[in-house]
């Protein structure tokens, strides 16, 4: 695509919209391309992540299964061996252990033990996050999935993001669980303040690479998904005071591009992590170590990590914004960090 043709093809749309249109592409572009999944077809997903695939495609390679997701998964791990490449949609991340031993012992494994012989190109498409639904429908997990060896886990934070790292997941010969944030699929496209404008024609995104919205020279914030948008606002909070922070969108939890990570940090000598996921024996707690082990304990001054504290999701919506990151808590936990303004 040149320059040209991206910039005059290119619209406001938002997450869902993005994503439906990314698989419809590799749909086109590919008929070995199959969405199976509860209400993926008819409905067009519970967020419309899928709506128009049905029409377009027809029951065959779009096809609305019973809530049987052990069935419907391990359905998909027959497809990828015969040569079909299945997006398979659990619609909520948090219902994702009725059929974890599908994805944990067969789509992670067995290329593994097929010595490669046996690729798992499945797309596990799936929605976390919170949005005032209580414990059972608000949760992020994508640690848990980034524990699992055998698995790339990819988390998008906004339209552009989405529509290409689909659209590279998709097309990638390995099992890929992608979480959508059930909060930004929510969003209108004009609430994003980047990624919004997204190109009509087919393309992909880097599913191995951070990016750095924003330079700083005091501390490197490394975040993702929902939490992007409010660590950018906190950071130009800020900047107000004197304190200058670089922000990193994380994108890909497996692998993790610790070239990106730890060149920031090199500059900064400062780390904060911002994570909507669970504290403890999670991401947040792997990125800390991944850097002091690269880094060394004489190359970062300061560490710091700031998420949900190990408890299920508040259901009072009031509780629910006390527990998870925002822009003032996050700006708070920076100031006590000692940051030199």
């Amino acid at each position: 695509m040149s320059p040209a043709t991206a910039a005059s093809s290119l619209r406001n749309i938002n997450v869902s919209q993005a994503i439906a249109e990314g698989i419809r592409l590799e749909m086109e572009a590919d008929p070995s391309v199959l969405v199976i999944g509860e209400d993926v077809g008819r409905q067009g997903g519970v967020f419309g992540s899928t709506r128009g695939l049905l029409k377009s495609f027809g029951g065959d390679r779009v096809l609305d299964t019973p809530i049987s997701e052990m069935a419907f998964t391990g359905m998909a791990v027959g497809l990828a061996i015969e040569g079909y490449k299945p997006v398979v949609e659990i619609m909520f991340v948090d219902f994702i252990g009725v059929c974890l031993e599908q994805v944990y012992n067969a789509i992670a494994k067995i290329p593994y033990m097929s010595g490669g012989a046996v690729n798992m190109p499945i797309v596990i498409k799936t929605a976390g996050g919170a949005i005032g639904s209580a414990a059972q429908h608000s949760q992020c997990l994508w640690g848990t999935f980034a524990h699992l060896p055998g698995l790339r886990v990819v988390v998008p934070s906004s339209p552009y993001d989405s529509k290409g790292m689909m659209a590279a997941a998709i097309q990638s010969p390995d099992p890929v669980v992608f979480i959508e944030h059930k909060g930004l699929l929510l969003q209108k496209a004009t609430d994003f303040d980047y990624g919004a404008a997204v190109p009509k024609e087919r393309f992909t995104a880097s599913i191995d690479r951070a990016a750095v919205l924003r330079e700083g020279r005091d501390v490197t914030l490394v975040t993702l998904s929902a939490t992007v948008a409010p660590a950018l606002a906190a950071a130009e909070q800020l900047r107000g005071e004197g304190i200058d922070v670089e922000v990193i969108d994380l994108r890909c939890v497996v692998p993790i591009d610790w070239a990106t990570i730890t060149s920031s940090v090199a500059k900064t000598r400062s780390l904060f992590v911002v994570d909507e996921d669970y504290l403890g024996f999670g991401l947040s707690g792997e990125l800390v170590t991944g850097v002091v082990e690269r880094l060394g304990t004489h190359g970062i001054d300061r560490i710091a990590r700031h998420g949900v504290a190990d408890v299920p999701i508040p259901a009072a919506i009031t509780l629910e914004r006390a527990v998870l990151p925002d822009q003032h808590s996050i700006a708070s936990a920076i100031r006590r960090m000692g940051v030199a303004a």
